[in-house]
């Protein structure tokens, strides 16, 4: 494990979904329409209204790749051109650290660890399945957060802090299931880029129509997190002969080539439709989804107020600097975004135990060193900037 001077906060941990995630406290009129589980040709197979989902190639996650398998292969090297499966490794048995907390509490001492946002790993990819069936899907998500603060816990021991998953396709309900998770004691909330889908019609996240929902997050104070998944951005993809759905780790090269960015385009959105403007103390977070979008944004950005000063309250790159938090891939340019956005808005995130991620969290503070950051800097990024987010804003 990495020697560190200061324990670290990681914003971006993982936990193995139970197979009970989305069922276990599913309303019973909604079984056929939403999640199960079915046995085909010898496979257990994930069904999602019906459909077999694949997502993620293996949704028991039982047996799993180690944590940080592709570890090389994210940072741009496989000199022997090995395929996916080689890639991956010898698989081995789902373990208690991904399923348990207090299990994981005790592997987080050992790795140095004071806290982290733990994050779903199936659940990123299952909004756009459901799109067809509002109700089945704002049930199923329902479903899955009461799972989520039963196993997890969405402030446990002020150490895990679970995201519990919110869809903005029904308003109302995204205001019920806000309201409900704030009880919990709730510090952020999750969601995936991309327009909004409602049954009208496809609509930026800062359209009037959620204020209600906006409204509640900027009064209670929390962060709103947009993570990678399946997003609608995939019947994009679909128009240049893609595949329609994201299937995890079986992309073609286009789709690390291809330029459309959800989430760049999701806070282009809120800019553009001065959310921030209604609601000044939203705190938004970016993770897993890396930030060259962000270099490619301020560009636009700076070219738009340039053109249309007159259409913002103020130029949108300090609006961005204020409210929005950015956790870059561990191989990103670190340095050039430390200039862009300051420290203060870079959040440290590992995607432990996933094998696109880091073995040793840890060891994060090797890439930021490796762009001059001090220990003053790393302790920010790696720690208090994380904390502060998993604190609510005061009244």
């Amino acid at each position: 494990m990495a020697d560190l001077p200061f324990r670290y906060f990681d914003c971006d941990n993982h936990y193995y979904e139970a197979l009970d995630a989305f069922t276990r406290h599913l309303e019973p009129e909604f079984a056929k329409r939403t999640m199960q589980w079915a046995t085909i040709n010898g496979r257990t197979r994930l069904l999602v209204g019906g459909r077999v989902n694949k997502f993620i190639p293996n949704p028991t996650f039982d047996p799993v790749a180690k944590p940080g398998a592709m570890d090389e292969y994210f940072r741009g090297r496989n000199p022997k051109s090995a395929g996916t499966l080689e890639l991956f490794g010898e698989l081995e048995p789902v373990r208690p650290e991904y399923r348990d907390r207090d299990a994981r509490l005790a592997l987080m001492d050992e790795q140095g660890m004071q806290g982290a946002i733990f994050l779903p790993t199936l659940g990123v990819g299952m909004e756009q399945a459901l799109l067809h069936d509002v109700p089945a899907l704002t049930a199923a998500f329902r479903a899955f957060n009461r799972w989520l603060a039963e196993d997890w816990g969405f402030a446990y021991r002020e150490r895990i802090f679970a995201a519990p998953y919110i869809t903005l396709v029904d308003p109302d309900n995204a205001v019920r299931e806000l309201e409900w998770a704030l009880e919990q004691d709730a510090r952020f909330v999750v969601m995936v880029g991309g327009p909004v889908m409602t049954p009208s019609g496809g609509r930026s996240p800062a359209d009037p129509m959620f204020d209600g929902f906006w409204a509640r997050a900027n009064e209670a104070g929390i962060t709103v997190l947009y993570h990678g998944g399946d997003s609608y951005y995939s019947k994009y993809l679909a128009d240049w002969g893609e595949s329609e759905f994201t299937e995890a780790f079986r992309a073609s090269p286009f789709r690390g080539l291809v330029s459309a960015n959800s989430l760049q385009d999701t806070i282009a959105s809120m800019l553009a439709n001065r959310l921030f403007e209604r609601f000044p103390r939203l705190r938004i977070a970016s993770i897993e989804v890396g930030s060259d979008w962000v270099f490619h944004l301020f560009d636009k950005l700076k070219k738009s107020f340039g053109q249309t000063p007159y259409l913002y309250p103020e130029d949108p790159r300090e609006t961005f600097r204020r409210h929005i938090w950015v956790a870059p891939f561990y191989e990103d340019e670190l340095g050039a975004l430390r200039d862009l956005v300051g420290v203060d808005r870079i959040l440290m995130g590992s995607d432990y135990p996933h094998v696109e991620g880091l073995a040793d969290p840890g060891s994060y503070i090797k890439d930021l060193e490796n762009f001059q950051y001090t220990v003053e800097q790393s302790r920010r990024v790696m720690r208090d900037n994380g904390l502060e987010l998993a604190t609510r804003l005061p009244a």
